[in-house]
């Protein structure tokens, strides 16, 4: 089933709210004059109006099922109100007249609908009160009240009920209602976000597991295996599987559930199983970080994570096999918006300058570099220092992760 996004619900509470209005007011403006014409004995300028906005207003609004546009429909309404409103409480009273709060009601619909036509109407209203109040302090007169004295109680009542009326019955009952249906959509939203984050999460563990069964199954192979150039393959392309595996693994175990990994323990998790398989558990390796409280999507992570395991891994196996005080020194910078810097270095007894990715076969340093590019970045040895550093700039990626042979 399609969910209406939310500025549909919107404009359809608009809508909705905007047509009762028009056809209660139109109602009741009819019912108004006439009972003005024949009960108060008002007649003129007040009954006319009151009959003629009830009719140029419900033509208006059964146009809008023609041309559907809303803002003129609302508009127009809204002056033609405004207009009849001002000429009703010149003829009632001036500043004096019950039917002067029919103004503010018109402020508030424009509130209703949007904040500019709310501010908008605020604005004229005042200025029209203002005039009204100067124009009946004032000498000059253009128009007298014409309700009769016998009648203004009446007509002050009823002016009551239809403000009251408009304001309560109309324009309350239908906010109420789309108050009742707006919290009733987002109950449903978040019980929805709550089913997707369990769904979620119990895809990141599903996958975790099978990566952890992949990982389980090379181990044995390596194990059943006496060629020691193959079970050291295999073994690596276990410690790969690993370390994709603790990224859906940290995704899965957080409570607020977002799509990024915090940087520094996933790094400190994955130095530590790395350091334990190919070292063992009683190691001397000391493994230095110095990463500040980054949080990366898993596009970036996974990536990452696999260049960190092969230079840690050839690190380990190669570079500081037979150096004691052996040292890894990882550390993430941010230099950019969305762009870090990476260096990777040991204190082991390093490899030629002369050995690349172009002249090697080496399935780990091929790696390296094709993951670097892939993430956005360049690589770069630094030469200066004993043992192998690498210092890696990358671009934080959210999109689909693809092969490294891209």
């Amino acid at each position: 089933m399609r969910i209406p996004n939310k500025d549909t619900y919107r404009l359809q509470d608009k809508i909705d709210l905007i047509l009762k209005v028009n056809y209660n007011s139109s109602f009741f403006a009819a019912v108004f004059g006439l009972v003005c014409y024949f009960f108060l004995d008002i007649d003129g300028v007040i009954t006319y109006t009151f009959i003629g906005y009830a009719a140029i207003n419900l033509t208006n609004t059964l146009l809008y099922r023609q041309h559907k546009n809303l803002v003129l429909t609302y508009n127009f309404t809204s002056i033609l109100s405004m207009i009849g409103a001002i000429v009703i409480t010149m003829y009632s009273g001036g500043i004096q007249s019950p039917f002067i709060f029919v103004l503010a009601i018109i402020v508030f619909a424009g509130y209703v609908t949007t904040k500019v036509f709310g501010q908008l109407y605020l604005i004229i209203n005042l200025a029209v009160l203002t005039l009204l109040f100067l124009y009946d302090t004032g000498d000059f007169r253009i128009s007298e009240n014409t309700v009769p004295m016998q009648s203004r109680s009446w007509f002050a009542y009823l002016s009551a009920v239809f403000a009251v009326y408009l304001l309560g019955g109309v324009f309350g009952k239908n906010l109420l209602r789309a108050h009742h249906r707006l919290y009733k959509s987002r109950n449903e939203i978040q019980d929805r976000i709550a089913e997707k984050e369990t769904l979620l999460k119990e895809v990141h563990h599903r996958v975790k597991n099978n990566l952890q069964t992949v990982s389980s199954l090379l181990s044995l192979q390596s194990r059943a295996i006496d060629d020691d150039k193959i079970s050291n393959i295999i073994k690596s392309s276990q410690n790969r599987v690993v370390s994709m595996a603790m990224v859906h693994e940290m995704l899965y175990k957080r409570d607020d559930y977002l799509s990024k990994i915090e940087l520094k323990p996933y790094v400190q998790e994955l130095c530590d199983y790395l350091v334990r398989s190919v070292k063992g558990s009683g190691t001397d390796v000391k493994v230095d970080l110095d990463i500040k409280n980054y949080k990366l999507s898993i596009d970036t992570i996974i990536p990452l994570g696999l260049i960190i395991n092969e230079t840690i891994t050839n690190a380990l196996k190669y570079g500081i096999a037979g150096v004691q005080d052996g040292e890894i020194h990882v550390s993430v910078d941010k230099i950019g918006d969305n762009r870090y810097k990476m260096y990777l270095g040991d204190n082991g007894i390093g490899y030629s300058e002369e050995i690349n990715p172009k002249t090697s076969n080496s399935l780990g340093l091929k790696l390296i570099y094709n993951l670097a590019r892939q993430l956005r970045g360049s690589i770069t040895r630094d030469y200066a220092k004993q043992g192998t550093h690498y210092s890696i700039e990358f671009e934080e990626v959210i999109e689909q992760f693809n092969s490294v042979d891209h």
